[in-house]
């Protein structure tokens, strides 16, 4: 999988939020903000084929986590990402 290449995380009144690039509008009824984590992840895999093993493999490299509290992180955030329409495969 991948994350879709026309969204972007841009630094919005001190918040890391991912926007649509050369969207002529916006709807900021739904913003999808990023903590320090899944920015981490995001510019870890950015451009990139990744899977859930990629992403636990990071974030044990980051946080030195556990192995399975790593996978189960990293299901979480790429569920999340699919929930919210940014990754393809």
């Amino acid at each position: 999988m991948k994350i879709k290449e026309q969204f972007k995380v841009r630094e919005m009144a001190g918040e890391h939020v991912v926007i649509m690039q050369g969207a002529s509008f916006s709807d900021l009824t739904r913003i999808i903000s990023l903590n320090e984590s899944a920015l981490y992840l995001w510019r870890a895999v950015e451009g990139k084929n990744f899977d859930v093993n990629t992403v636990a493999q990071l974030l044990e490299e980051y946080y030195g986590i556990d192995d399975q509290i790593a996978h189960r992180d990293a299901a979480r955030w790429v569920d999340k990402l699919e929930e919210c329409g940014l990754i393809e495969d």
